[in-house]
């Protein structure tokens, strides 16, 4: 009997897989289940539709993503804090702060795991924050840290 995989099935097969099993199986397991469904030519049909809508959305997310990322590399966050000598900050700015700073100033939500900074901001001056927007999207954030007078 040929299926439609509506879940991953460990060993048979990935969601939106069409594959032959036995009857049985079919049947008495998957269909029962919830994990497959007949493939009928309407559910190959739907099926077809639902990746082509599927793409559109990725694609459309990909786009947003590349409209960001030119918001983004525009854009100097300023950062004022105490220092001691040799341009060392008293405490850091992390990335909490700078996804903090983002939305106040600019309205611009970015989660702070997105922020690929190794370690936080310790020192005056320029730096550079990776910001991962999606998986084929890397913006680059200029953060400016200046000495609070």
């Amino acid at each position: 009997m040929r299926v439609i995989f509506l879940k991953d099935v460990k060993g048979k097969g990935k969601k939106g897989e069409v594959k032959n099993v036995a009857d049985g199986y079919a049947h008495n397991f998957l269909l029962k289940q919830g994990l497959a469904m007949e493939a009928s030519n309407g559910n190959l049909k739907s099926l077809e539709a639902q990746k082509n809508k599927e793409a559109k959305e990725a694609e459309q997310e990909v786009e947003n993503a590349k409209k960001l990322k030119e918001t983004l590399e525009k854009l100097t966050l300023e950062f004022q804090t105490k220092a001691g000598e040799g341009g060392r900050l008293f405490g850091s700015i992390t990335t909490k702060q700078i996804a903090e700073e983002l939305q106040k100033k600019h309205k611009i939500k970015i989660d702070k795991r997105k922020m690929e900074l190794n370690d936080a901001i310790r020192a005056l001056g320029y730096t550079n924050v990776p910001v991962k927007l999606h998986t084929e999207v890397t913006a680059t954030l200029k953060v400016h840290v200046t000495e609070q007078k």
